[in-house]
């Protein structure tokens, strides 16, 4: 064998190694699983589609930019909150706002007492509000939502705290606001700022307050002997529930 077909020899040997070694590293590659890349955003597009009568009354009125604060009063499972939530993130999501501001009455059911909860405001309100962050969880990852809390895209309020404040550019969703006093429903209300809307919902059947000093009964009926324009109180019944069919029953057991 001559010199130059050594060295030839010696160039494909070394080739057809540099390849072996290259397709060895393909291989790894492909059979390691990436932890990295977190988990794809959540983009389901947002659709208020009322399923009766009542609903589409509403929806309506979330439509509606001229309805500044709207009412929902309704039993459980008819929508009131999640509605309310779906309209909040399509306002957030098309620029009609800024920031979703979440908020209720910190009362627990009945006469039952959690006791001191750790952390900042935001923590000790996660756990009257988890049934709206529930909502926001099917639109986003939590760690989306962590990053929103972190820089106040969405905000949890204690009622407690709002007195002196002004949210603009915000849609403040009021949750279980049939556990609000009078007083707290006037403050609540008069919180709105320029390009804001508030809607309040409460299910005046599951109230932890009496009915003199229940804040939703009292707005309710204040409006329905002096309606005003801006202001619309939409009154959802059993046969909205969607739910669980079985709710019905329920509401008729310890009706």
């Amino acid at each position: 064998m001559s010199k130059g077909e050594w060295d030839l020899g010696r160039a494909r040997g070394a080739k057809a190694q540099r390849r072996q070694q290259q397709q060895q590293q393909y291989h790894a590659v492909e059979n390691t699983i990436d932890f990295r890349p977190t988990a794809r955003p959540k983009t389901r597009p947002i659709q208020l589609v009322p399923k009766t009568l009542n609903q589409e009354q509403l929806v309506l009125a979330l439509d509606d930019d001229q309805q500044h604060i709207v009412i929902v009063v309704g039993p459980a499972g008819t929508g009131k909150s999640y509605l309310a939530m779906l309209a909040a993130i399509r306002a957030l999501r098309t620029g009609v706002c800024e920031r979703i501001v979440l908020t209720r009455p910190a009362v627990g059911v009945d006469d039952e007492r959690h006791g001191f909860l750790p952390g900042d405001l935001t923590a000790k309100m996660e756990p009257w509000t988890r049934p709206l962050l529930d909502i926001l969880r099917e639109f986003y990852p939590s760690r989306e939502i962590m990053r929103m809390l972190e820089d106040g895209v969405i905000e949890i309020a204690p009622l407690a705290f709002m007195r002196g404040r002004t949210f603009k550019n915000s849609w403040i969703v009021a949750d279980e606001m049939q556990n609000a006093t009078p007083g707290q429903m006037k403050m609540l209300l008069t919180r709105i700022g320029s390009g804001s809307r508030i809607v309040v919902t409460g299910d005046v059947e599951q109230t932890d307050r009496t009915n003199v000093n229940n804040g939703l009964l009292d707005l309710a009926a204040r409006l329905e002997q002096q309606p005003h324009d801006g202001l619309r109180v939409c009154h959802l019944g059993s046969r909205d529930i969607q739910r669980h069919p079985i709710i019905d029953s329920v509401l008729q057991i310890y009706g």
